[in-house]
């Protein structure tokens, strides 16, 4: 959603959906997951580690989706679904209207360690999957992959606002307390640091409208985030005549864009 052309090439699962990772491979899976486990200490919601905990995920190589399937469709009913490493609109929101989680089976290179601009199967799989577990998450997601399979061209790029403002670069503040549940944070300890300690960026409660027009890159560090008083939120957010919301967002107009600071990482 909204890339440039990629320089991966995803891995092709055999007939029984297994990958053959590489050392090099599983060595950067490790790396990534020892560091961000320590980046986000204090920092993520329950929900996520919980979710965390109930995929028990692979300290010292790359998982294999079918034991990530297993968890996923004993909690939600959820699975994941390989592909490339970027997929078009329709094939994304069909995916996720399938209840079918799009994982890029490939991870960065160790260049790419920091920032990498297309989600990589760390990304995915750290940052998302955990909290498919949570019954507010999945309901969210599947209703956000329908609304997207009826909606035009125009109307996807409001939608994409809300899912990058809620599924990847989502916070819960409640009574002072904050915590993390976007996987574009959660799956990165630069972003993860900014947006639970800077005071640089906005952090708003969540006003579906403002959402949907608040414009984004992916290329920078977020100068706005929004915040749910708990995840439990979603399932309320879900219930809302969003299809009406894009229509008033559209005739608005978008926000003026705030101020983008580059990422360092």
């Amino acid at each position: 959603m909204g890339y440039s052309k990629s320089t991966y090439s995803a891995h092709t699962p055999d007939k029984d959906g297994h990958i053959q990772w590489s050392e090099s491979e599983n060595s950067i899976w490790a790396t990534l997951m020892a560091r961000q486990k320590i980046s986000l200490k204090g920092k993520a919601s329950q929900p996520f580690l919980d979710g965390l905990s109930l995929l028990a995920l692979p300290e010292k190589q790359v998982p294999q989706l079918a034991d990530i399937n297993r968890v996923l469709r004993d909690t939600t009913g959820w699975q994941t679904a390989p592909v490339p490493a970027l997929i078009d609109f329709g094939t994304f929101f069909n995916l996720l209207a399938d209840k079918k989680f799009p994982v890029a089976t490939f991870i960065r290179r160790i260049e790419d360690l920091d920032y990498l601009q297309e989600p990589d199967i760390f990304h995915e799989i750290f940052g998302h999957c955990p909290l498919l577990t949570n019954p507010a998450f999945a309901e969210f997601t599947h209703l956000y992959g329908k609304l997207g399979q009826h909606a035009s061209h125009q109307q996807r790029l409001f939608l994409a606002r809300l899912y990058w403002f809620t599924v990847e670069f989502g916070l819960v503040e409640n009574k002072g307390k904050r915590a993390i549940y976007g996987g574009g944070i959660l799956s990165s300890p630069g972003e993860t640091d900014y947006a639970f300690n800077s005071e640089t960026p906005e952090r708003k409660p969540f006003d579906l409208i403002e959402v949907l027009r608040t414009p984004y890159r992916i290329d920078v560090l977020q100068p706005v985030y929004f915040y749910l008083d708990s995840i439990e939120q979603l399932f309320d957010i879900a219930k809302m005549d969003i299809g009406a919301a894009i229509t008033e967002a559209m005739t608005l107009g978008l926000l003026p864009a705030p101020h983008f600071a580059h990422k360092s990482v």
